[in-house]
C-alpha cells in the first residue's frame, strides 16, 4: 500500500510546474566573470514561510533534487562539476523513509561554468526542481545570461509613470515582519485539507456503490475471480489488482486539471469563483440531479464500453485493467454526478484544487475498489450483502435531491461575485426548505418517480430517515426569519452570508460589524480613533471565511472585541466583476517580469495580499497598527479559544 501511496504522490506531483505571482518561490540571479573563460552563475531563491526546496543531494527514491542543466541543442559552454550551495536542513520523511536534504527561507546556489566557445555572447541554463508544503510544485525555469555579467537577456518592460505609483502604493512598510513567519501551521491543516477531500471523495465512492449501476457488479465481478482463476491465491490476487486499478484509473482522472494548474498554479483558484462557470456548475448538477430521479440516462458512448470489454479478454494485467476500466465506463450513468459534484467542489476550494481533486479522487476510487478485495479475501461475507431491489433506486433518488441542493451553492457563487442581489440568504435557505420538504414527502411515500417499484410498506430506515430530514426541514425555517430564533451553524460557509439579506441590515460587514473595504481608508480611521486593525483577508465564495465569521466571530467576547477593540478592514479577493475606477487601474509588474492587469477590486486585493504577506489563502487575518507594524502572528481558520486569545495578544502588543 505504501509503494502505491508513493506512486500516487509522483504522478501528483509531476503535472504542475510554473512561476507566477502565486508560487511560493522568487528567484534572483546574477553572473560573474572569474577568467576569459570561467563564470560563475549565481540563482538566489527565496522560499515563502514553511516551503522547502529540495537540495540536488537530495537522495534517490525521494522528492525531486535540484538539477541544472544546459538547454538541448546549446553549444559553447559546459558545467564544471555540481552547483555549490548554502546552507540546507535534514529531516525525516516517513513518506520516503528516507532523510531528505533541502533549503528553507532561503537558497543560494552557484554554479560554475566553462566557455569552450569564445564566439558565444550569452549562455542560457534551465533549473529542475521541486518545492513542498503540504503539496508540491515542481520548478521548471529558464534563465539567460549576457556573458558581460551585469544582466539578464530579456525583454524590458517599462512601467508608465501611473502604474510605477499605484505599485509602490500597493507595496507597505512594514515592521516587526518576523511575526510573518511563524503562522498559525494548524490553519492549513483544516478547512478543506487534502484529507478532508479524500475523506469527502471516499464517502462519495461509498455513496456510488449503493446505486443500482455498482452494486449489482460486487458479487459478479468477485465470483468471476475466484472461481476462474486457477487457485484461490491467484483469485484474491487478482480482486485485489483489479480493486488497485480502479483507484489508479479515477485518480488519473485529475491528471488534466495538473496540467492546467501547471500553466499557472492560480488558475483553477481564479476560475472557482468566476460567474460562468459557477453558473455552469449550477446547470450540469441540475442536469445530473435529474437523471438521477430517473427522468433519462447520462451513458457514455456504448462503444466505449464494449471495446473495453473486448480488451479484457486478452488476460493478464493487462485484462484485468481494462476490466476495471469498463466498470468505470458502464456505472457513469450513476458515477458521473457524484464526481461531477466532487470536481465543482474541488474547485471551489481554497488552496491547491487540483492536487484537493486528486486526492477527491483517490478517496473515491478506492471506496469503490475496497469491496472487491474485502470478498475475494473473505468470500463467505457475500452472502451478508442485501438482495438488489428498489432500495437502490430510492438511494439514486436521495442523491438526486441532494445534488439538487449542491447545486445553489453555485449559483449563489456567481450571484455574490456578480452583485445581482438576487439569491439572498433567505431565498437561498427557501429554496432549500423546499428541497428537502420534497425528499422528506418522498421517503414517506407521497411523491414518486419514473424508476420507482410500487411501495407496498415504507422501512424502518426509510421512515426514519425521512424523519431526521423533516427535522432537517424544522431547522432551517429560522434562517427565513429577520432575527432567526438560532443561527445555522452547522450550515455555516453554505448559505450566503448574514448580511446578504432580504431584510434591511444596519451594515453589508459581517455580523453587522463596522468594517472598511478599502485599506487606506480603514488605515486612516486606526489613525484617527488610535485602535489596532484586523486586516482580514476573505472572499465572497469563500466557505471557510463565512465558517469563521458565523461560527467564531459570532462568539459574544469575540464579537465585542472585533467591535469596539479593532478597526476591521475586509479585503474581498475574489471581487473579479466589479471594476476598479479607470484611473486606479495599473499594470502591476510581477517577479518574473511578466505583467498584470489590476482591472477589478480582486485583482487588487490578491496582488496586495501576496506582495506584502506571501500569502494567497483566505480566511488570512493580520494584525497591525496604523503604524503598519505587525502585532501577532498570522491567524487563519481557527477554533474560539485559539482566536479569542490571538485578539487578546494583539491588543496587550498594541497598548505596550
Amino acid at each position: 500500500m505504501k509503494k502505491i501511496l508513493i506512486l500516487f504522490l509522483l504522478l501528483f506531483s509531476t503535472f504542475t510546474n510554473a512561476q507566477t505571482e502565486d508560487t511560493p518561490i522568487v528567484w534572483e540571479t546574477s553572473i560573474h566573470e572569474i577568467s576569459e573563460t570561467e563564470y560563475d552563475v549565481i540563482f538566489i531563491a527565496k522560499l515563502f514561510q514553511e516551503w522547502h526546496l529540495y537540495s540536488q543531494y537530495n537522495p534517490e527514491y525521494a522528492s525531486q533534487p535540484l538539477e541544472i542543466l544546459i538547454p538541448e541543442g546549446r553549444n559553447g559552454y559546459k558545467l564544471v562539476g555540481k552547483a555549490k550551495e548554502s546552507q540546507t536542513e535534514k529531516e525525516y520523511s516517513e513518506v520516503w523513509e528516507k532523510e531528505e536534504i533541502f533549503f528553507a527561507n532561503k537558497a543560494i546556489i552557484t554554479q560554475r561554468i566553462q566557455i569552450t566557445d569564445t564566439t558565444i555572447s550569452s549562455l542560457t541554463l534551465e533549473v529542475f526542481g521541486q518545492v513542498c508544503k503540504e503539496a508540491c510544485i515542481q520548478i521548471e525555469e529558464t534563465f539567460s545570461f549576457a556573458l558581460n555579467g551585469k544582466k539578464l537577456i530579456k525583454e524590458v518592460i517599462v512601467l508608465d509613470k501611473k502604474s510605477k505609483n499605484l505599485t509602490k502604493s500597493l507595496q507597505l512598510d512594514l515592521k516587526n515582519t518576523d511575526l510573518l513567519k511563524t503562522g498559525n501551521k494548524a490553519a492549513d491543516k483544516s478547512g478543506n485539507s487534502l484529507l478532508n477531500i479524500f475523506l469527502l471523495g471516499f464517502i462519495g465512492g461509498l455513496l456510488a456503490l449503493l446505486t443500482p449501476c455498482v452494486f449489482p457488479m460486487i458479487p459478479l465481478t468477485v465470483s468471476f475471480f475466484t472461481k476462474q482463476s486457477q487457485s484461490k491465491k491467484k483469485g484474491v490476487f487478482n480482486a485485489i489488482l483489479y480493486g488497485v486499478f480502479i483507484v489508479i484509473i479515477y485518480m488519473l482522472l485529475s491528471v488534466p486539471f495538473h496540467l492546467i494548474d501547471g500553466l499557472d498554479p492560480s488558475i483553477l483558484n481564479t476560475i472557482s469563483t468566476n460567474i460562468w462557470l459557477n453558473i455552469f456548475f449550477f446547470v450540469i448538477l441540475v442536469f445530473f440531479s435529474l437523471s438521477f430521479f430517473g427522468f433519462y440516462e447520462i451513458t457514455l458512448p456504448s462503444s466505449w464500453g464494449t471495446k473495453m470489454d473486448a480488451a479484457s479478454d486478452v488476460g493478464g494485467f493487462v485484462g484485468i485493467f481494462f476490466m476495471a476500466l469498463t466498470l468505470a465506463i458502464v456505472s457513469f450513468s450513476c458515477t458521473g454526478p457524484i464526481l461531477g459534484s466532487l470536481l465543482a467542489g474541488s474547485l471551489g476550494t481554497v488552496g491547491n484544487p487540483a492536487f484537493q481533486l486528486s486526492a477527491g479522487m483517490t478517496g473515491f476510487g478506492l471506496a469503490l475498489a475496497m469491496p472487491f478485495a474485502l470478498f475475494a479475501l473473505f468470500p463467505n461475507l457475500l452472502n451478508s450483502l442485501p438482495k438488489s431491489g428498489g432500495w437502490l433506486n430510492t438511494t439514486k433518488v436521495v442523491l438526486g435531491f441532494l445534488e439538487l441542493a449542491f447545486a445553489f451553492k453555485f449559483l449563489s457563487n456567481s450571484d455574490l461575485v456578480g452583485h445581482w442581489d438576487l439569491l439572498k440568504r433567505e431565498v437561498f435557505i427557501g429554496l432549500w426548505i423546499v428541497i428537502f420538504s420534497a425528499l422528506a414527502l418522498y421517503l414517506f411515500g407521497k411523491i414518486k418517480f419514473p424508476h420507482d417499484s410500487p411501495l407496498k410498506k415504507i422501512s424502518f430506515f426509510r421512515s426514519s430517515f425521512g424523519v431526521l430530514i423533516f427535522a432537517f426541514v424544522v431547522y432551517l425555517i429560522p434562517g427565513t426569519f429577520k432575527n432567526p430564533t438560532w443561527n445555522l451553524s452547522a450550515l455555516s460557509g453554505f448559505p450566503p452570508p448574514q448580511f446578504y439579506s432580504i431584510y434591511e441590515q444596519a451594515s453589508d460587514c459581517p455580523l453587522g460589524l463596522d468594517c472598511y473595504k478599502d485599506f487606506d481608508e480603514g488605515l486612516q480611521a486606526a489613525k484617527e480613533t488610535n485602535k489596532p486593525i484586523l486586516l482580514d483577508f476573505t472572499g465572497w465564495a469563500c466557505v471557510n471565511c463565512r465558517k469563521m465569521e458565523e461560527n467564531v466571530w459570532s462568539d459574544s467576547e469575540i464579537y465585542n472585541l472585533l467591535k469596539e477593540e479593532y478597526i476591521l478592514i475586509s479585503l474581498y479577493v475574489d471581487d473579479n466583476e466589479k471594476e476598479l475606477p479607470k484611473a486606479a487601474q495599473f499594470d502591476f509588474k510581477k517577479a518574473n517580469g511578466n505583467i498584470k492587469k489590476i482591472k477589478t477590486y480582486g485583482d487588487k486585493w490578491s496582488t496586495f495580499q501576496i506582495l506584502n504577506f506571501k500569502n494567497a489563502s483566505q480566511p488570512y487575518y493580520i494584525l497591525m497598527n496604523a503604524d503598519l507594524e505587525i502585532l501577532n502572528s498570522p491567524q487563519q481558520y481557527t477554533d474560539i479559544k485559539t482566536y479569542k486569545n490571538w485578539l487578546k495578544k494583539g491588543i496587550e502588543n498594541f497598548n505596550k
